[in-house]
């Protein structure tokens, strides 16, 4: 009888309370997993199970086992994986979560770009302005925007964005262009409520760091839309470089108050903390990081 058939039983047996359920969990018959069960408590000459009519409880062997054999398993299915992976390629699914502007201006086009490499490979692309659970929604990968404040993921950094001040050119004619930071309380500012602090924008001069608060009519929770309207001339935009690339360059906006640099952010792929990370994740960081640069998105 396979030792890691009857480690999976046990450890399906613990974490879900009950043998039912863990046959349910691992598709096999009620009876086959109890004599898996069995199986190893005879080859370990050890109870690991309290039984009782309802429910089965941990002995203290079992909690000892239970503590270490997940991520045994976790090892062994990476292991075969990679082992697969490197004689088949990469197959499966790979759950992706990342900001609905980002992800639609960057993230959609890297994985298409990702997948030609991989044809085996599926990849579900979550957009979302929230900090989603990692765990609750079975994401594999995260691109996160900012400061990373959850200690239970991992990340590594994949670059910096700098926000960009700008205005139309018809806004400009109308209302002038502000010189300093302190101009900008004359200015109707459009508020993008992704940001943190959505009316305290932040400057670098050679010399000094300046914080304002703004104000203005239009608040919206996408930097793709608070670019929009400043293209319409209704107000200064303090946008990611990213979201503000392509009306830079169509010239439907013009930088302004060059003297001042915006704010700098990091982005970050993050995963889960304590879990093997599966090859053809640590793959997709890796393209990611070089397809960022190559692609300029910064």
């Amino acid at each position: 009888m396979d030792t890691v058939d009857q480690l999976k039983a046990f450890v399906a047996t613990a974490q879900t309370g009950s043998f039912t359920s863990a046959a349910a969990h691992l598709g096999t018959s009620n009876r086959l997993t109890s004599k898996y069960v069995a199986a190893l408590e005879d080859r370990l000459r050890t109870r690991l199970f309290q039984r009782t009519t309802r429910k089965v409880g941990l002995t203290p062997a079992g909690e000892d086992l239970l503590a270490r054999a997940p991520a045994l398993l976790d090892d062994l299915d990476e292991l075969l994986a990679e082992v697969t992976e490197g004689s088949r390629g990469f197959s499966g699914v790979i759950r992706v979560s990342a900001p609905v502007t980002f992800g639609e201006i960057y993230v959609v086009g890297m994985l298409e770009r990702f997948a030609l490499q991989n044809p085996d490979l599926s990849l579900d692309l979550r957009l979302s302005d929230h900090f989603v659970d990692l765990a609750a929604e079975g994401i594999d990968l995260a691109f996160r925007l900012g400061a990373l404040e959850t200690l239970s993921l991992k990340a590594r950094k994949l670059g910096s964005f700098p926000a960009v001040l700008a205005a139309s050119p018809e806004y400009l004619a109308k209302f002038g262009a502000p010189v300093t930071p302190d101009d900008l309380s004359d200015h109707s500012c459009i508020l993008d409520s992704n940001r943190k602090a959505p009316r305290r924008w932040v400057f670098k001069s050679e010399k000094e760091e300046m914080i304002v608060n703004v104000a203005g009519r239009f608040q919206v929770n996408s930097a793709r839309a608070a670019v929009d309207l400043a293209e319409n001339g209704l107000g200064v935009v303090y946008s990611p470089y990213f979201a503000i690339q392509n009306a830079l360059d169509r010239g439907t906006l013009v930088p302004i108050m060059q003297d001042y640099r915006g704010a700098t952010s990091p982005l970050s792929a993050v995963y889960l903390e304590g879990r093997v990370l599966p090859r053809k994740i640590r793959t997709l960081i890796d393209f990611a990081v070089a397809d960022i640069r190559a692609v300029d998105v910064f």
